[in-house]
């Protein structure tokens, strides 16, 4: 039997396609778990993807509401953003919070660690939980001008998910984390 721990690929060679200040696409030969020589792409990310969820003494949340570039489509979504690789994750979750909404939480929870896309990327995304709120002044960055904050009952944006309404993934696992956390 085969130990299930142990890595079957075996990594010939690789060669950087392309890079930018967020990502790297690299190309790699190699030998598949049948044997079989091939190639295989990985989208290193340079930034850990972090989603916040908000959430008032109300049991209201905050949803952001955005044209994504790479969908081409505009939808609701949770607060997300990016945090530098070897910062400290909760304090870039504090700054994007504040930079949407202009919200400060006092009380933070780590909902979830996640792998976003694991067959084409190494991109890990953290979902906090953000509670204890006090409104602050927002001050969004260049590509969040057209941002649109919406309050909502925490149960109706699950509503949401479950209309097909939400389809983001760290917004899908944030609330629903949320959610859970909440009603315990």
């Amino acid at each position: 039997m085969n130990d299930p721990k142990k890595n079957p690929w075996t990594t010939l060679s690789g060669r950087a396609v392309y890079e930018n200040p967020w990502i790297q696409l690299t190309e790699y030969k190699v030998v598949n778990p049948a044997g079989k020589p091939g190639i295989y792409g990985k989208v290193h990310f340079k930034n850990t993807a972090i989603g916040i969820v908000p959430v008032d003494a109300e049991g209201f949340t905050y949803l952001v509401g955005q044209f994504r570039y790479t969908l081409g489509a505009w939808g609701w979504e949770i607060h997300e953003g990016g945090g530098l690789l070897g910062t400290d994750p909760l304090e870039s979750a504090r700054r994007e919070l504040r930079e949407e909404t202009g919200l400060l939480a006092k009380q933070w929870t780590l909902l979830q660690r996640v792998h976003l896309s694991n067959s084409v990327s190494d991109e890990v995304g953290l979902v906090y939980l953000a509670q204890d709120l006090q409104a602050g002044p927002c001050a969004p960055d260049d590509t969040e001008a057209d941002i649109k904050v919406q309050k909502i009952r925490l149960e109706e944006a699950v509503k949401m998910i479950r209309n097909g309404e939400i389809t983001d993934s760290l917004s899908v696992i944030g609330l629903l984390q949320a959610e859970h956390c909440i009603q315990r």
